[in-house]
């Protein structure tokens, strides 16, 4: 069944980048934009304000979902989840408040989180790599390593970390999303137009 499909995922793909070649340069100024930002909010983030700016939009965030699932509670009606849905909410719009009103000691906080959870996740990754020693599991290892390694660093740096790692963190998303998408440009660019 596999091998009779597999001959057409060639000229399904072709059809497809045929399909999308007349929007590569939208794709690429996407890229390109993306890229830019990336490098704009790394640039910056040693100064706070994408930290900053990326908390205080989590807080409005948690707190327009805190909103949206309090006005939902009171519109299901009397259902047997409207209670736990309503507190929820109300601790959605509590924790954005907070959030929204102190972002910096927020993001400090944030970064103490992702920090121990850098740490826990790359010490069960290096033992369950080492453990089952599946097909590349050095691999799997190696990432736990270094994810174990950037856990530490972020720690170690803490609270001072807080201003600065989420803008990184962010800046680095936005980088690789870009040259994702700068890459695709280029290969619906050189793709044959199909007929």
């Amino acid at each position: 069944m596999e091998a009779s499909t597999s001959p057409h995922l060639p000229e399904v793909l072709a059809r497809e980048l045929s399909r999308l070649r007349p929007f590569w340069a939208w794709f690429l100024a996407l890229g390109v934009g993306l890229v830019v930002l990336g490098m704009f909010a790394i640039g910056w983030s040693c100064i706070v304000t994408v930290t900053v700016a990326a908390v205080w939009l989590i807080g409005f965030l948690m707190l327009a979902s805190g909103i949206s699932e309090i006005v939902n509670s009171f519109w299901a009606g009397r259902w047997s989840g409207m209670l736990m849905h309503l507190l929820i909410g109300i601790l959605y719009v509590v924790v954005g408040f907070l959030i929204i009103d102190q972002p910096a000691e927020a993001a400090i906080n944030i970064t103490l989180v992702i920090a121990v959870f850098l740490i826990i996740s790359g010490i069960f990754r290096m033992v369950f790599a080492v453990s089952e020693r599946f097909t590349g599991w050095g691999w799997v290892l190696l990432n736990g390593a270094v994810t174990l390694m950037m856990g530490m660093l972020i720690y170690k740096q803490w609270p001072a970390s807080g201003l600065w790692v989420i803008g990184l963190f962010i800046g680095i998303d936005l980088i690789f999303n870009g040259w994702s998408w700068i890459m695709l440009a280029i290969t619906v660019r050189r793709a044959p137009a199909i007929v």
